[in-house]
């Protein structure tokens, strides 16, 4: 499986017990619904390596505490820190209104209330403490922040994102 078929869903960050358990930072707001996985995707010399999953279970609320079937020793869980953990796109549950994941929304127009198109979105900057849906318009590159005060609808159907931005933002692009 290919990492552009899969989403990141968090990384192992330590060890936990001399028998092999692993802690893993999840990316997820709600990291329950990955507590009973049978397996996951483990990033290893830019392979991904289905790893099964023998227990696992939330640990101090975004930390998820793992017992790989075929990791039993500290020796093995130290080689595994710092390894980015990936599931299959459909494992992701439909989201439905305003709600939307980062890649789905990729090469979607936006359209704002005053300026009308704004271009296209090409990316998402979540490095930023503000997340930034990242535009392209006639070769210009726009920066307009993911926030719901912004968003005012997310058309699917039409792949359209429906925003209104704050007064000055676009104009300090295209203008």
């Amino acid at each position: 499986m290919r990492k552009e078929d899969c989403f990141y869903l968090g990384k192992i960050v330590s060890k936990f017990s001399f028998k092999g358990e692993v802690l893993a930072k999840l990316d997820t707001d709600e990291p329950e619904l990955y507590e009973n996985m049978e397996s996951v995707l483990v990033s290893m010399r830019n392979n991904l390596i289905p790893f099964f999953i023998e227990r696992s279970r939330l640990h101090k609320s975004a930390l998820l505490r793992i017992d790989f079937e075929e990791v039993k020793s500290e020796d093995a869980a130290d080689k595994m820190i710092g390894c980015e953990l990936y599931l299959p796109l459909s494992f992701l549950p439909k989201l439905e209104g305003d709600k939307f994941y980062f890649h789905e929304v990729i090469g979607f127009a936006m359209q704002d209330s005053v300026h009308g198109d704004i271009g296209h979105i090409t990316g998402i900057n979540d490095t930023t403490s503000q997340a930034l849906f990242e535009l392209e318009k006639d070769g210009k590159q726009l920066l307009i922040p993911v926030t719901d005060e912004i968003i005012t609808k997310v058309d699917r159907e039409h792949k359209v994102i429906h925003v209104t931005t704050p007064d000055g933002l676009v104009a300090l692009y295209l203008e």
